[in-house]
């Protein structure tokens, strides 16, 4: 008999995406992206989801389960130091 080629299925929860982000607003596809981005320059795995051909549908971003609270943590960490602290990281980025 032939062994079935297909890995075995993880099927615990762990890796169930969740919505730590959703704008229906004109610049929620930017903001997702912005947090998108965020997230993986910190390891944390995420897609973006939503239809840019149709503007007035959600914009989400999504983590694995098992990331969403250090995703939820690194947003509020980000949201608390405001855009000035994205600003002197992104220049301090460049200095390197």
């Amino acid at each position: 008999m032939a062994q079935d080629p297909r890995p075995e299925l993880d099927e615990s929860s762990d890796f169930d995406m969740v919505t730590l982000f959703s704008s229906a607003n004109h610049d929620g596809e930017m903001e997702a992206t912005s947090i998108h981005s965020m997230l993986q320059a910190n390891g944390i795995p995420s897609v973006v989801v939503g239809p840019s051909v149709i503007p007035s549908l959600d914009f989400q971003v999504q983590v694995p389960q098992a990331y969403a609270e250090e995703a939820e943590r690194i947003l509020q960490e980000a949201r608390e130091a405001g855009p000035e602290a994205a600003a002197e990281a992104e220049a301090a980025s460049e200095e390197e």
